[in-house]
């Protein structure tokens, strides 16, 4: 393994709080192939912490998709995502984008792809507000795979038990007041790529789904709304993409953000290293 053999295993509490069994497989089978410093984060910020005191160790996120996103995301705030060597055994409930990476979603095979994988450089795409995305951008959002728990900065509430229990006080003690109905139909958005309109205000967009690769460019594809017969899809594919127009909400990996009337995301051409098993596919998998 090329890579540094002291490693730095970080546990999501979401992990913990799920699935302490596969946590406690996925540190015996680390611990037995290298030596490992464990960090047991309660918050966001210590999680934040653990990584920053790393050192020469290589950082190994034990938790799901929303883990391995807010572990990029950090490396990538503090500019040193291209210098790491990022390590995940998925933990957790959503596992889809570690798993369109190539990562193993099983925990004994994932564990062991850390000790004996090799690095695979991968883009990112990389918002104007620095967000990130590692898997996939939709818009509109998907419904969520579990019910969303986040707060205004987009952490997750379950590693904030305190806050938690004030959120359901205040949600018991306060009369509910019934939902507005929600927005349902195509939006009007104009979608650019490399600075050429792809589609216009004039034509209603159905969905909209961009994917970053390997090449330094992202796969792009909108389906416009059409009345009748299907209208067929645009592909593309291109180095940044803005979409603006009416406020519109966004799902980045398991994140949803917005609404925002504008947005811009630009492919960051081999920003970061995961750790895969040698001898997988060299291509990033559909997600």
């Amino acid at each position: 393994m090329a890579t540094s053999d002291q490693l730095l295993v970080v546990i999501d509490p979401v992990a913990r709080r799920t699935d302490g069994e596969s946590v406690r497989i996925a540190k015996d089978v680390l611990s037995a192939g290298a030596t490992t410093k464990v960090c047991l984060p309660d918050d966001p910020e210590e999680f934040a912490r653990a990584l920053a005191r790393r050192g020469s160790r290589r950082p190994v996120v034990i938790g799901d998709d929303r883990a391995l996103a807010r572990t990029v995301s950090l490396l990538h705030r503090q500019r040193e995502l291209a210098q790491c060597v990022l390590s995940v055994v998925p933990v957790g409930a959503l596992l889809s984008v570690a798993g369109s990476l190539g990562v193993p979603t099983g925990t004994v095979a994932a564990a062991r792809a850390v000790l004996d994988g090799v690095e695979r450089r991968l883009d990112l795409l990389v918002d104007d507000s620095d967000g990130v995305v590692l898997g996939a951008l939709r818009i509109p959002p998907l419904e969520p795979e579990e019910p969303e728990d986040t707060d205004e900065n987009g952490l997750d509430g379950v590693a904030r038990p305190w806050l938690r229990t004030c959120q359901t006080l205040v949600r018991t003690l306060t009369p509910s007041r019934p939902r507005p109905p929600a927005v349902a139909g195509p939006a009007r958005l104009r979608v650019e790529v490399d600075g050429v309109t792809l589609i216009g205000l004039d034509q209603p967009v159905e969905t909209l789904r961009v994917t970053p690769g390997r090449t330094g460019r992202a796969d792009i594809e909108v389906h416009p709304a059409s009345v009748g017969a299907a209208a067929s899809p645009l592909r593309t594919t291109g180095r940044t993409v803005s979409v603006s127009g009416t406020d519109f909400r966004y799902r980045a990996d398991a994140t949803v953000s917005g609404p925002v009337r504008t947005r811009t995301w630009t492919v960051w051409e081999g920003a970061w290293g995961l750790t895969v098993p040698a001898g997988g596919t060299s291509q990033r998998k559909g997600s």
